[in-house]
């Protein structure tokens, strides 16, 4: 949704239009009509419409004098854009906390069948793939003329217009943010489970009690902090609980490489690529899966506006600026992460390395007699912990997407009441979700495949869209190159994907998590 900008430092209200215009208006005209997409009729002594929406004098005061220096009410309303007291500090644990996938715990499958070299070399290039990505997404989310994108729909409808922009984003947008929560889900609930075995040791004692509930009894404790603690109004008010899950990640991370490269490795391990071993389409689908397990290993950017749109925006200091210093921060943190996790697990187990599992069940397999009961414990704790953190940034995109559709219609804040019963009736759903389909991770490559654009394709296109780029000039070449190529390997993958599930078939474990 587009914004108007006001310029609160004199008496003027800078209206943009549609078509990018601006217009400036006294604040003491009359009931004047502003022949404006976004602001209709204005009076600073009895009232102030919007869209339809009728505001008292106090509360249009109150929205020229936000933070974020827009004067559209609905925005003021919706949990993601709701607060813009944001800082370099909420960016950077909003983007850790999004940012860490379970899909980076395979890093070291794929140099297995990649080798060191090419390993290393398509690691390197898919992080500053998504990392550029990232930049033009920040770059895009405030334009030139003050309007502000805080949602990657309204980005990709403004780009590729309102047909083809729904048409390419909506699934991408909606899996990545409530498929992820019903992969935290799956990932938390069994995590619980695995917790509490290793708490009973050898069956003795109250606590194993716990061993008795199932598997969809788990996801359902799971469920219910995560929507316990989704309560938090908006997205701003989850730093803290974002803070906690980077900081778990970051440590959880850690733990899982440190441990195998300070244990003996296992014998007889080879650094050979495994794909040397194979011919013909085994080879070829070997490759592209490894390339598809680096390439996803890199989440978030479905996220990167709406964190963004959590921050003020000033004339001399643009929210691009806090954004991109608090981006620069974050995947220091994320490389120093994803680096040595694939380079030092790889280095541990070599071809051992388990192909479904990766690190967690290597870690298990090979050295579970050598870890002690506490750190595994600890190791478990901080999964679960992190996937409670992680489900507040993912489903906040859920319940933003609710109460805009629910402000659009009633023209008035969502009431508290309201929020609530939209929070519970999606974890219930999400529930549902997990139970029916405990295997979604298996999937995981073939739904990637296909909301993979969203990361490294539609950005350089919607670079290319909205500045106007002359074409063949060199940001014109360099986003047209990425674009391209974006597209063809999703195909690719896809394919890829597809022919792995038919050749390995699918455990299709419908409501038997």
């Amino acid at each position: 949704m587009g914004e108007v900008v006001v310029n609160c430092n004199s008496n003027n209200i800078i209206i943009v239009d549609s078509s990018g215009d601006n217009r400036t208006n006294s604040f003491h005209t009359s009931k004047k009509s502003f022949d404006s997409s976004r602001v209709h009729s204005f009076d600073i002594e009895e009232s102030l419409t919007i869209e339809g929406i009728s505001l008292s004098s106090s509360t249009a005061a109150g929205a020229l004098h936000w933070p974020g220096r827009e004067l559209n009410t609905q925005d003021a309303w919706l949990p993601v854009t709701e607060s813009r007291h944001g800082s370099i500090y909420s960016a950077v644990f909003h983007l850790l906390s999004s940012g860490f996938g379970f899909q980076a715990l395979l890093l070291p499958v794929a140099l297995a069948t990649l080798g060191w070299v090419w390993g290393i070399i398509c690691l390197s290039i898919a992080f500053l793939w998504q990392f550029y990505t990232i930049w033009l997404l920040v770059n895009l989310h405030e334009s030139d003329s003050g309007v502000r994108y805080s949602r990657f729909l309204h980005l990709s409808i403004t780009a590729f217009g309102e047909k083809l922009g729904k048409l390419v984003t909506i699934f991408p947008v909606m899996y990545l943010s409530g498929g992820t929560c019903a992969m935290l889900i799956i990932t938390g609930g069994g995590t619980l489970q695995l917790f509490f075995k290793n708490l009973c040791g050898d069956g003795h004692g109250p606590t194993c009690r716990a061993q008795l509930l199932s598997g969809v009894e788990w996801f359902l404790v799971f469920t219910c902090m995560a929507i316990l603690l989704a309560q938090l109004p908006n997205l701003n008010s989850v730093t803290m609980v974002s803070l906690l899950g980077a900081v778990m990640a970051i440590v959880y991370y850690t733990i899982i490489w440190a441990l195998p490269i300070s244990r003996d490795r296992p014998k007889d391990i080879s650094y050979h690529p495994l794909h040397a071993s194979k011919s013909g389409m085994e080879k070829f689908g070997a490759v592209l899966n490894a390339i598809g397990i680096i390439v996803l290993s890199f989440r978030g950017h479905n996220v990167i506006l709406e964190i963004q749109a959590t921050l003020p925006s000033r004339p001399k200091y643009p929210s691009h600026k806090t954004m991109w210093t608090g981006v620069k921060i974050s995947y220091i943190l994320i490389a120093m992460s994803f680096f040595p996790l694939a380079i030092g697990g790889f280095w541990a187990y070599g071809n051992k390395i388990p192909a479904n599992g990766g690190m967690l069940k290597a870690l298990s397999q090979f050295h579970g007699q050598d870890i002690s009961k506490f750190v595994m414990g600890l190791i478990y704790v901080l999964v679960v912990i992190y996937c409670l953190c992680s489900f507040q940034i993912y489903s906040m995109i859920v319940f933003d997407n609710l109460e805009f559709r629910y402000t659009s219609m009633k023209k008035q804040r969502c009431p508290r009441w309201l929020r609530t019963v939209f929070r519970l009736c999606f974890g219930g759903l999400v529930f549902f979700v997990s139970v029916a389909f405990p295997f979604l991770g298996s999937l995981a490559p073939l739904i990637g495949g296909l909301t993979m654009p969203l990361t490294y394709v539609y950005p350089c296109f919607m670079w290319i869209s909205i500045k106007k780029l002359r074409p063949n000039g060199p940001m014109w070449l360099v986003n047209m190159a990425l674009g391209c190529l974006g597209v063809i390997l999703c195909v690719l993958l896809v394919v890829a994907a597809i022919w792995n599930l038919a050749d390995k078939g699918l455990n299709a474990n419908f409501f038997r998590p």
